[in-house]
């Protein structure tokens, strides 16, 4: 993924469904790939999200230098507007034994 701005912004999407739905096995395994990332390719050290009425904030040290990206509360949650919206068109299948 080139941008790191790019990388936030898929990590919070689905970091958010994840919260949301901690038996979601899909969205936790795509938010550790997207932490993988912003590990492995952008050297991010550490990140901190914060949130108002209208921002997401996500706070993220790379390489000794902190650096704060901001994102729209509307943009960020789209995703788990659909799914609490047609929950039917996105179930969570258990792993099978």
């Amino acid at each position: 993924m080139k941008s790191l701005q790019d990388a936030i912004y898929n990590w919070l999407t689905i970091k958010i469904v994840s919260d949301a739905r901690p038996d979601d096995t899909a969205a936790l395994e795509t938010t550790q790939l997207f932490e993988q990332i912003l590990a492995e390719e952008h050297k991010v050290e550490s990140h901190e999200m914060k949130r108002d009425a209208i921002m997401y904030y996500v706070t993220v040290v790379q390489e000794g230098q902190s650096k704060e990206y901001r994102f729209p509360r509307d943009l960020i949650e789209v995703m788990l507007d659909q799914i609490r919206q047609e929950p039917d068109k996105y179930l969570n299948y258990p792993e099978k034994d």
